[in-house]
């Protein structure tokens, strides 16, 4: 049984190093939060297939772009008269 072209020694040395690195009470931490990521990565890239699909069934999409208002910026200019 290979897994990403390792076999069950490897596989079984590599876990007993995570084990040893994080400790038994965070895998399972790590172990959500791996999940999580996989999941995640998965529906963004659906998403991103789903737009892709949508966008080429001949249809015009149109972005509405607001521009930001100009800020007004006033300085204050202090003139000392000189003394003659």
């Amino acid at each position: 049984m290979k897994f990403l072209g390792m076999g069950v020694p490897e596989l079984l040395i590599i876990l007993a190093v995570i084990l040893l690195i994080f400790g038994p009470k965070n895998l399972p931490k790590l172990g959500s939060a791996l999940g999580k990521t996989v999941k995640n990565l998965r529906d963004g890239m659906g998403a991103g297939e789903k737009e892709i699909e949508e966008a080429s069934d001949d249809e015009v999409v149109e972005e509405v772009v607001e521009e930001a208002p100009k800020k007004t910026v006033k300085k204050k200019v202090v003139v000392k008269k000189a003394d003659d």
